[in-house]
């Protein structure tokens, strides 16, 4: 099964791909429309609007560093999940793409990194997490608690937003992973506990991204862990833009092995050029 994810509404109605993906927000903070006819992808904590125009949305870390595309390691601004106002203008923004089209993916969720967030509010929801924790009989003393239960708190934030959002969304939740399935990397980095959120999505998505795929033994080898780590169905999106047709299609091949689709992201036009040609190959020809 293969798929678009683009910026363009003229890219939904080409034939040759079976889902579409519409970027309805993005990390630079744009917005657009849904469409009838595309599933809603809207980037969650990933915000470069919304962090340059409020400090306060912006995760630090315990050195008071700012979660910024101006800091090395990041290609955009992040907005702190625990913030109550702009999360429930998320789930607003979910709840309306559903109301156009009930399938909806869920971008950027999670924190930034794992040494993210310290800011005063987070500090302040943990602490009181540490202690409810502790009254009940099922945690450290404040005093006693260590990274690891920073950790696991980070996850339950994460998870009570995955839960809200998916309470709106009538039809499937798809969910994009950042590609590292190995170990518990996914839940140190972002506060993404794979386990309590299986239950809650329909379908994971995992971007790997080259501009090139000149070799692709490491997609099979990201691309083969994520089969082998998750029950629910997955899906691999490959870039697409100004990438050589053949190396392309190579990359299809390996990403499809081990996934149930193939999205083909922002160059619809190369994208049909590439699965033509591959169509083209499975035709039997007649010799004279």
């Amino acid at each position: 099964m293969y798929g678009v994810v683009t910026r363009n509404p003229e890219d939904i109605e080409y034939p040759e791909f079976e889902r579409n993906f519409f970027e309805v927000k993005d990390v630079s903070g744009r917005s657009n429309e849904p469409l009838e006819d595309a599933v809603s992808m809207i980037s969650c904590f990933g915000d470069n609007a919304a962090g340059s125009e409020n400090d306060e949305l912006v995760p630090v870390n315990p050195e008071g560093q700012e979660a910024t595309r101006d800091r090395q390691f990041f290609d955009w601004a992040y907005v702190c999940p625990t913030h109550g106002g702009y999360r429930e203008g998320l789930l607003e923004i979910i709840e309306d793409c559903a109301e156009v089209n009930g399938d909806v993916r869920l971008d950027d969720v999670g924190f930034p990194r794992q040494e993210y967030c310290y800011c005063d509010r987070c500090n302040a929801r943990f602490e009181e997490w540490v202690e409810t924790r502790h009254e009940a009989g099922e945690g450290p003393p404040p005093e006693e608690t260590t990274v690891e239960d920073r950790y696991e708190w980070r996850a339950e934030v994460i998870t009570e937003f995955v839960a809200a959002a998916t309470d709106r969304i009538p039809g499937r939740t798809y969910f994009t992973l950042y590609p590292d399935p190995y170990g518990d990397h996914l839940y140190e980095r972002a506060g993404l506990d794979l386990d309590a959120l299986e239950p809650l999505v329909d379908e994971f998505v995992v971007p790997l991204y080259d501009t090139h795929y000149g070799t692709t033994y490491w997609l099979e080898t990201i691309a083969s862990g994520f089969r082998d780590r998750l029950d629910t169905p997955m899906s691999v999106e490959l870039y697409a833009v100004d990438v050589d047709i053949d190396n392309l299609l190579h990359a299809v091949e390996v990403a499809e092995a081990y996934s149930e689709g193939v999205l083909f992201g922002y160059d619809a036009s190369n994208a049909r050029a590439a699965l033509r040609r591959q169509d083209a190959q499975t035709q039997e020809g007649v010799e004279w």
